[in-house]
This record gives structure tokens, sequence and C-alpha cells, in this order.
């Protein structure tokens, strides 16, 4: 029997969907995670099959012994390569936050790198139609929050690739974070930007390849013609380290697992005066302001929040906020991965930081509406709501969004 591509694709689809996880064996260790990208090699590359393919990436596209996919790709005839897009930080990761490396040739594979960052719609569409691609692959280490912002160059490369007419592939790989719950605010569409162009939850509890289905079928004004990648072996209970695969800083200020683990509530702090972490060896887990003393520390721990605990700190960022200012703060100390929530945490650190500094501020241009993706928090923290009142306020939006993120949802 004769297979076309489809035909493939949907025998791979179906044979994901049916296979039985592997019995619990204790004596055993479990099998590594297999990432989308790894199962599209393994079948020869048959979904890219006579397409002149361009990959979205940067640094976190590798295989499971560290080689960059378009490193591999490039070297396999199977394979038409013929081009890269690079999003924020760069296909080589070389920018730091804001920044890109623009367009130019990788010198290892001499390959065009077209840059994505801050392009979408007819722009990006231009792009891609210029790269000659007729299929345009997504790989890129996701870290789990709304507002991290790759998973809107997902959304913007998926809406451009539909108006250019070419065929859109995503290669899953895990939520470092596991996939149990989303948690958190939803975004109200008045505050769309780059940092969250539509309402799902800040911590969406989702896949890339998850989101990418919700994204054509909820959001997407015409659907792009999507193709998604499975893994194999990822359960949504499933913590980074438990994947078996290289961790990758997918930006400069995400070193570490354990960073992706709080980001979802202490990146908030991008919308104050204190820092958030920024320029220290331990971003996002960091957070203070000159001024700030023990009392912070001290009414955060009083509150006895799920699996974390607060430790008095002292540090001088070597760049962003307070750069070589000693600045005294706290840092989080997560001590049961499992009953943390970032979210919750993250407000209360807020009201704490309020009750115990007279300093603090929003930032001037109210950036704390775009990263929770409304008013509501400023205004409930400014009115001196306490930590329930806050996480209560989006209860109504959050179980609407978790009632459509079921409907993706490729994994138990």
């Amino acid at each position: 029997m004769k297979l076309s591509r489809r035909s493939l694709l949907a025998a791979g689809g179906a044979l994901a969907v049916t296979a039985a996880p592997a019995a619990a064996d204790p004596g055993r260790a479990r099998a590594r995670v297999r990432t989308g990208f790894e199962r599209l090699a393994a079948d020869g590359y048959a979904l890219l099959a006579g397409e002149r393919v361009g990959v979205v990436t940067n640094p976190t596209g590798i295989t499971a012994d560290a080689r960059h996919l378009v490193d591999v790709m490039h070297a396999d005839e199977r394979v038409d390569l013929v081009a890269v897009f690079g999003p924020e930080h760069g296909f080589r990761g070389t920018a730091q936050a804001g920044g890109s490396e623009g367009r130019h040739d990788d010198p290892a594979t001499g390959l065009p790198v077209y840059d994505t960052y801050l392009k979408s719609g007819r722009a990006l569409a231009d792009v891609f139609t210029a790269s000659g691609v007729d299929t345009v692959v997504f790989d890129i280490q996701d870290a789990g929050a709304r507002f991290y912002t790759y998973i809107w160059t997902l959304y913007d490369c998926m809406v451009a690739a539909e108006l250019a007419g070419k065929r859109f592939v995503v290669l899953d790989r895990p939520n470092p974070v596991s996939g149990r719950a989303a948690l958190g605010p939803v975004l109200d569409r008045a505050f769309a930007t780059f940092v969250g162009r539509e309402p799902i939850a800040q911590a969406h509890g989702m896949t890339v390849a998850e989101l990418a289905l919700l994204f054509n079928a909820a959001f997407l004004a015409r659907p792009v013609e999507l193709e998604t990648v499975r893994m194999t072996g990822w359960r949504r209970s499933d913590f980074f380290d438990a994947t078996g695969l290289p961790w990758v800083p997918p930006s400069p200020n995400m070193p570490t697992p354990e960073t992706a683990l709080v980001y979802a509530g202490t990146c908030l702090f991008e919308g104050t005066n204190l820092s958030e972490g920024r320029g220290t060896t331990r971003p996002f887990e960091l957070l203070g302001a000159e001024g700030v003393d023990r009392r912070w520390a001290r009414a955060a721990n009083a509150l006895e929040l799920p699996g974390v605990r607060f430790r008095e700190a002292y540090f001088a960022p070597t760049f962003s906020k307070f750069q070589g200012r000693t600045v005294g703060g706290v840092q989080l100390h997560v001590h049961d991965r499992e009953a943390f929530d970032p979210v919750r945490t993250g407000i209360a650190l807020l009201v704490t930081a309020r009750s115990s500094w007279s300093g603090f501020a929003w930032r001037p241009d109210h950036w704390i509406d775009k990263l929770t993706g409304s008013t509501r928090v400023r205004t409930l923290v400014d009115a001196g709501a306490d930590t329930d009142e806050v996480v209560g306020a989006w209860a109504g939006d959050l179980a609407a969004f978790r009632a459509v993120r079921r409907e993706h949802l490729l994994y138990r």
C-alpha cells in the first residue's frame, strides 16, 4: 500500500495517541523523553519529504546528545533545509533581552538566517515568502509562562505562515515546570502585547504543540495548515529533570529549570521598581531594592506559602536595575515543587513588598498590567487587598480558560 505524507503523519499521530504507557516498575529506570524532533528524524523526515524547509529555532533546538537540529538536518540529504528564522535573543543566542541577531548567514552551515523578532502579520509573511520555503518548522524550548515571548513567536509565525500560504509544523518539547495545571490571571485582549497576544493563563501548563493547537482552533482568524509532532515518554506531572534531556538556557536570564519554576510568578517584579534578579547568578530567584531589609522576608515567611521559603538576601546586580549597587531583598527557596504555586507566590511577594517597604512602586509605564493581563492585580494591591483576595479575583476567568485548554491537551 502506498502511503502519502498525510497518511504517514496520521499513522504517526495514531501511534502516539494509542501507545500504552510503560508499566510502573520501581526496579527499572524510566526511559527518557523523546522530543518531536527525535520522532521526526527517526521517521526519516518523511513529514518534510519534497519540501523546502525553514526552521524557527534557537540554541534550545538540540538533540539528546546536544547537537543542534539545524546542524543535523543540514548534514542530512533527506532534508532540503534552506533557511533559519531567529527569534528574540537570536538563532545562536548571542543577544540579550530585547535584542536579536539580525539578518545574516550562519557561519557553521552557510544557511541564511532571517530575523523574526518584533515582526508579525504581513511583514513576517513577507520574510517567509522571501526565504523560498514551503514548510516552516518550529522547535524552541518554552518556559511555561504567558509572558515568555517564544510562544508568541510561535503565534506570530503561525499567522504569517497562513498569510504566506506555507505549511506549519511544530516539533514538541516538554513544559519544564510540568503540565499539571493552568494558574493565574487570564489576559484581557485590551492589554495584548508581545508578552501576551491572546487570553491564556499566566502559567498555561501546556506544551508548545498543545498551544499551537489551541491558537489554531481558538485565536487565529484563519487557521494555518498545521501539523504537530508529539513527544513520547512525557507525562503532565513531569518536571524537566524527569525527562532525561539536556537543559539549554532558552534565554540568557533563564539559566536553569529552577529559574523556570519560579519565573511565572517573580517575573511580575519587572513591573516594579525592585530588581527581579537580572544581572545575578539567580535571576527571578533573587528580588530586591535599595532600602529593603529583613522585614520583607519575615512578612513573606509569615504567610506560610506552600512549597517555598524566603531567605533575607543582599546582592549587587552586574547589569539591569541597580547595576553595581548592593540591594536588600529575598531569595526564594522552593523545597516542595509539587505544592509550590509560582503565581500565588508572586502575588504574595508583591503584597508583602508593598506592606513592608515604603519605597515600593510600580514602573511608571504600568508594565505590570501587560504582564498580568489587566489592571486588576495592580489596583487590588494598591487598595490593600491580601493575597487571597487578589488570587480569587481571577477564578472565573481561569475556570473558563481551563475548560478551553482541556480540549487541546495531548498528554496524560
